[in-house]
């Protein structure tokens, strides 16, 4: 896992009741990014449950490449004309693609869609695929943004985690980003299986030492489906968990990094321009495996639409040659939308200002005054007539604040 993967948002797990069926319109569509996933990793991690398989066998590049470009191709009518400000290669593990591979996908997308020129372009990548020649054909082939999935820098707790790289193979890996690319994200987890506090706080500092301006850290948490889930190993405490939580968010405010959502810190001008797409309820195409997506239209009959690939690799490349990728696609309803925009937007630190629900739902504020009320009453939130945010109790008790803007039955 690093930085984030293409998220359903959560939205399909929820109980949401659909409501009224009445249409919206949007006064502008919101920004528009593109998800690719790569499902393939070297070893499916026993915490991960994310959409990934370890590569058995050869991976078929060149025909996933292939089905990925028809999936584009299938899309291109719903998003015609707009500008694409993101990509975002996701998995599994992206890096094990060939530099080759990754630069014929992106020559497909410029070929396909007008991407902006200062568009950011992110590859997750993982210690073990580091290959000095590779990534600096990564960075000619596009890419701009790094992001890598060290988790640990301690060996022991690499070993609990099932990663396939040690602590040495994480600071080359490191070493050789920051010779091809000045955007570089760590991914860093804490409260983990038997860690300490010291343990936790020497992670932070050595990830701190390897001077990036980004950092995501996660807390580990048990994923059904995982095997972690299946055969739980001795975690931290909630206690010993809140106090790694305090010292993380002390040590990297004290080195400049804005805490500017749940997990994500930034140096000034750093933030993950794809990650606040998601966050502030933008529009994203979802290509690949399992990817999800989300696209408004201009047509009220057509609202804002999620959709979803097929999962499994093999049946996904058997539709996509087919130009039929898509498993799921829906209209979400006008009853729903409060919820999905809070899911994403109070995340972030800074929460939203009014006018931007209203634009990227179509829905007037006062839809959810009687909510934004009894959050404000449970010091859940902090609002005035231009802006809402989360406090530090809605930060902490973030399911309970969402909670509040689910449709009843």
């Amino acid at each position: 896992m690093s930085d984030i993967a293409n998220p359903s948002m959560g939205a399909t797990s929820q109980p949401i009741m659909l409501g009224s069926a009445r249409q919206i319109s949007l006064s502008i569509l919101p920004p528009l990014s593109i998800y690719i996933h790569i499902p393939w990793c070297i070893r499916k991690c026993p915490y991960c449950d994310f959409n990934s398989h370890e590569a058995k066998t050869d991976i078929p590049e060149q025909q996933y490449i292939d089905c990925l470009i028809s999936d584009l191709d299938y899309t291109l009518p719903k998003i015609w004309g707009r500008r694409v400000y993101s990509v975002f290669f996701g998995g599994g593990t992206p890096s094990l693609f060939s530099a080759q591979g990754i630069d014929a996908i992106l020559a497909a997308v410029r070929a396909r869609v007008t991407l902006d020129s200062e568009a950011e372009i992110t590859l997750e990548a993982n210690p073990g695929t580091f290959e000095a020649e590779k990534f600096r054909d990564f960075r000619e082939a596009g890419v701009n943004r790094l992001s890598i999935g060290i988790q640990s820098f301690n060996a022991a707790h690499l070993k609990a985690l099932g990663r396939v790289h040690n602590d040495k193979e994480a600071k080359r890996a490191i070493d050789i980003a920051h010779q091809n690319f000045d955007n570089i994200n760590l991914d860093v987890m804490f409260a983990l299986p038997n860690q300490t506090l010291a343990e936790c706080e020497a992670d932070i500092e050595t990830a701190l030492a390897c001077n990036t301006d980004h950092l995501s850290i996660y807390h580990l948490t048990l994923e059904p489906n995982t095997l972690f889930h299946r055969f739980p190993p001795p975690l931290p405490d909630d206690e010993l968990a809140a106090d790694m939580q305090d010292m993380i968010e002390a040590k990297l405010s004290a080195a400049g990094f804005d805490h500017y959502e749940t997990s994500a810190y930034a140096k000034p001008g750093m933030r993950a321009k794809h990650n606040m797409n998601y966050w502030q309820f933008g529009d994203y195409v979802g290509i690949g495996a399992g990817a999800h997506g989300k696209i408004s239209y201009p047509d009220p009959a057509r609202g804002i639409t999620r959709e979803a690939r097929f999962k499994q690799p093999k049946t996904y490349m058997e539709k996509a040659a087919l130009g039929l990728s898509n498993q799921e696609e829906k209209i979400v309803s006008v009853a729903e939308l409060p919820f999905e925009f809070m899911l994403n937007a109070l995340r972030l630190t800074d929460g939203f200002a009014n006018t931007l629900f209203v634009e990227r739902t179509g829905l007037p504020i006062s839809t959810i005054s009687r909510e934004l009320e009894k959050a404000a009453s449970l010091n859940l939130i902090e609002r005035d007539h231009l802006h809402v945010k989360p406090t530090a109790k809605g930060r902490l008790f973030l399911n309970d604040l969402l909670e509040l803007f689910l449709t009843k039955p």
